[in-house]
């Protein structure tokens, strides 16, 4: 009977299908002290969100773990290069809750472009900013993708139905994607940021990411949209906390270069001394991109399909290594 360590939660339906189906399922938050102290020696798989950290110090401590699976999309917070060595699968659920990131990324967006958040701070403070809170269209403007994988095309989708022209960065996408989604693809990143008033992230956290939103790049953002109007410079970004440089950001933010940002993921989580969250022209959430009920029970089906295809010797199809 495989055992089944579920650390940062899971959809109770699925916790019950894989206990039907014979599996030991225990679920437990570990701290990283646990974890460095074998607390999932005795587990034959473990299946983690964005909380739990596999490094290679609590794989070393985990020798019965042949699967790590991932709840969501990014895989940061495994060393996959660890769980290799260690002959340990590592799998992802990467199509399940991109509907749920799209829909998060656009509202931010919309939030941001009309004030939706300092409107609604300002109400309950009793304080009536009808004249202040002027917004603009996302129509008529230059939205730029930092990446372009699924979630971006879902969000192009929609922002070209709003009207917005999309340009993206991704050097490992080919050029004929993102034309089918009527999107201009680049091949340098500075593009975008001299380009577009509007720009979302979709990337992984890498080496090569990390700070990739800098002052440098923020500094060459145009504030006038390609319909020519002065609508300002926006930053949202959903995929992962560090590929923005927060200080970056707030600088933009005091000096007036950006208009607006909004942060679903941060550097350090939960971000409870971060002075953007003082600054009245930020806004954010505490990253829940995929915390939507319809995500979060197709993550669960396809979690189960994960661990029943590898305890029966397949390869899962959603293997990273």
């Amino acid at each position: 009977m495989p055992r089944i360590a579920v650390t940062d939660g899971m959809d109770q339906r699925a916790i019950q299908s894989l206990r039907d189906a014979g599996h030991d399922v225990t679920e437990q938050h570990f701290t990283r002290e646990e974890l460095l102290e074998g607390a999932l020696a005795n587990f034959d798989a473990v299946v983690v969100r964005s909380a739990t950290k596999m490094r290679e110090d609590v794989i070393a401590k985990s020798p019965n773990l042949t699967f790590i699976g991932r709840g969501g999309v990014g895989v940061d917070n495994i060393d996959i290069a660890a769980a290799s060595e260690a002959g340990i699968v590592v799998c992802n659920t990467p199509r399940s809750s991109t509907h749920s990131v799209v829909e998060l990324t656009i509202g931010h967006l919309l939030a941001s472009c009309r004030h939706i958040p300092r409107g609604d701070r300002g109400l309950r403070q009793g304080i009536w900013e009808k004249k202040e809170l002027k917004g603009t269209e996302l129509s008529g403007k230059r939205l730029g993708f930092i990446g372009f994988g699924r979630i971006a095309q879902g969000v192009s989708t929609v922002a070209s139905a709003l009207g917005m022209e999309c340009h993206a960065y991704d050097p490992y996408l080919p050029d004929d994607i993102a034309r089918q989604f009527g999107c201009t693809l680049h091949q340098e990143v500075d593009a975008i940021f001299r380009m577009c008033t509007h720009i979302t992230i979709h990337c992984n956290l890498t080496e090569e990411t990390h700070h990739l939103v800098n002052e440098t790049r923020l500094d060459t953002m145009p504030g006038i949209g390609a319909d020519g109007v002065e609508c300002g410079n926006h930053i949202v970004n959903c995929a992962r906390g560090g590929i923005v440089d927060e200080d970056a950001i707030l600088s933009a933010l005091e000096s007036g270069k950006l208009t607006s940002a909004a942060l679903d993921v941060f550097e350090i989580e939960p971000p409870s001394d971060n002075p953007l969250l003082q600054h009245p022209a930020f806004h954010g959430t505490p990253h829940i991109g995929a915390a939507t009920a319809e995500a979060q029970f197709r993550i669960g089906q396809e979690m189960i399909t994960l661990l029943t295809d590898h305890f029966a010797g397949e390869r899962p199809h959603s293997a990273l290594n």
